[in-house]
């Protein structure tokens, strides 16, 4: 049998650490068009040029490598567009530096679990935390050659690492690829060649506290007036005073407006980003800030009025409300999503589904428990091997969108998040829980069941309904025999009621209404319970 592993304590989620927002740029004219796409192919062009210098660097930048670089774009550009390229450049890089680590971990991983597999005789049956033998001669054959390209590409990776190569593409691999796969894209070179210049610009703007309405360089008025602060090359095309254009559309942000409009009111600082749209023609300005540390709400404070469990599922989300007891109360609910379809339709699937379950949490005035999952070296080719059915389900569970969007909303509507050590959930809550909840009313799912395990692990109680009975012999050191009521419950230890039954008969030991004061029994010592131990079907609470 083999051994389960330690699972982590509970904890409440922290909210978000900043606010994005987003408008669109209706009204542009010919000229602004034309002026947004020279200055951001122009700052797109020095941001790729820095981002060479970067990569080239490797290890060795520094910060006066740094500022070098900066002193450079500043002649071209302006010192804060220079600012703003070169932060974005150090982030791209760290980012495809830990793109490169964990695509290292992956491939080690590979490396062992066809290790493993190969020296195993064939049609070896595996175990739950190893896989087994390969099931033919064939398949074992070609597994020695993927492990060669495994180890070849795995070798190539830990060398880039320590040297400091990165492999960035401005614009996208995918984009770059596409090139080559016009017609699987739908697109024509035409349509191409637009998209990838679009998605190269830089119009991007870092903001400071303390200058007018947050930010410098792209500045937004509390009625809306936007306006760009133009590098040096481009600033014949100026039409308001210190080499700045104004442009015509007006943005009015639907969405936290109030939040935005006090922050430029006190010259705090707002980040503005402009983008253009290719496939709907469209130009728009995201804003964006960073919320100071909020104050996490304690743990036991949380429990105190029970809380919701979710199981996160490919097509559903299964909830159910538990008391502060770990009972189960009302009837479950099921919040579906279709992911198939467009990324923006996915979105709003998810979206929708996350609403309705914050909305119930709210009217409940409950917190939500939920599996803090990674599937990151769940989804790899060999570790489930042939089950690409499997392999399909999980890599298409939106498990950090949705983890991100429910933590964001959730914190607008004052909902704290519990997130728990999704081991065992499914497995231990159909175990215990599904039948026991099952009625001729009410069929109860596996997930259902495993919302209920989650819930119960958030609030600090043990996924199981009960304990084994005590032995008949040794009751005093067994203990109590539920795990449902503390210690410290009034009416844990209390009489039980006295079973009905004709007066003339006379009741058995253990049966009577003080079976459960021992010394009540008129026996030497402290007696023990002869009744049977029987299962209660429904769940125990006071």
């Amino acid at each position: 049998m083999g051994r389960t592993r330690e699972v982590a304590a509970p904890f409440v989620v922290p909210g978000p650490t900043g606010i994005a927002i987003r408008d669109r740029l209706k009204g542009l004219t010919a000229d602004d068009e034309n002026v947004l796409r020279l200055v951001g192919d122009h700052l797109g062009s020095l941001a790729a040029r820095d981002l060479k210098a970067r990569c080239e660097a490797r290890l060795e930048h520094d910060a006066k490598d740094w500022a070098e670089r900066k002193r450079a774009l500043t002649q071209e550009s302006s010192s804060r567009w220079s600012g703003s390229i070169t932060k974005g450049t150090h982030d791209q890089w760290a980012l495809a530096r830990r793109g490169l680590l964990a695509h290292i971990h992956s491939l080690q991983a590979g490396v062992r679990t066809i290790t493993h597999r190969l020296a195993l005789p064939l049609r070896e049956k595996g175990t739950k935390h190893a896989p087994g033998g390969y099931h033919s001669k064939q398949e074992w054959f070609a597994k020695t050659r993927r492990l060669h390209v495994l180890q070849d590409r795995l070798e190539a990776a830990e060398a880039d690492w320590k040297a400091g190569v990165v492999h960035v593409v401005r614009g996208g691999k995918r984009l770059l690829t596409a090139r080559h796969h016009l017609d699987a894209a739908g697109l024509t070179e035409a349509e191409w060649r637009q998209e990838w210049l679009a998605k190269r610009r830089f119009l991007r703007a870092d903001g400071e506290t303390g200058k007018r309405y947050g930010n410098e360089t792209i500045r937004v008025t509390p009625d809306g007036e936007v306006s760009i602060r133009l590098p040096a090359p481009l600033a014949h095309l100026a039409n308001a005073s210190c080499r700045r254009y104004v442009l015509t559309a007006r943005v009015a942000f639907a969405h936290r407006g109030d939040q935005w409009r006090d922050r430029v009111a006190s010259n705090r600082s707002v980040a503005y980003r402009i983008h253009e749209d290719v496939t709907r023609g469209r130009w728009y300005l995201t804003a964006s800030w960073a919320l100071p540390p909020a104050r996490v709400v304690p743990l036991a404070t949380v429990r105190a009025s029970g809380l919701i469990g979710v199981d996160t599922n490919a097509d559903h989300l299964a909830a159910w409300r538990l008391d502060r007891h770990g009972n189960p109360v009302g009837e479950p609910l099921r919040f579906g999503y279709d992911l198939t379809g467009t990324a923006g339709h996915r979105d709003a699937q998810i979206r929708h589904a996350l609403i309705r379950l914050l909305h119930w949490a709210c009217r409940q005035g409950v917190a939500i428990a939920l599996e803090d999952l990674d599937f990151t070296a769940e989804t790899t080719r060999e570790k489930h091997g042939r089950r690409k059915t499997f392999r399909k389900l999980i890599s298409g569970m939106p498990v950090a969108r949705l983890r991100a969007r429910l933590a964001s909303m959730a914190a607008e509507l004052g909902v704290p998040i519990v997130a728990v050590d999704p081991a065992y959930t499914s497995k231990w809550g159909a175990q215990h829980w599904q039948r026991p909840l099952a009625s001729k009313n009410r069929k109860t799912t596996r997930h259902d069941a495993a919302a209920v395990a989650i819930g119960r692990r958030a609030l600090g109680h043990p996924i199981r309904r009960r304990t084994a009975p005590p032995p008949h012999d040794q009751s005093d050191r067994a203990g109590h025999r539920t795990v449902q009521a503390d210690a410290h419950v009034p009416g844990r230890e209390g009489n039980r009621p006295r079973i009905s039954g004709p007066w003339a008969r006379s009741v058995r030991a253990g049966r009577g209404e003080n079976a459960v004061d021992q010394n009540a029994q008129h026996r030497s010592g402290r007696s023990t319970e002869h009744g049977l131990w029987k299962q209660d079907p429904l769940p125990l609470s006071l």
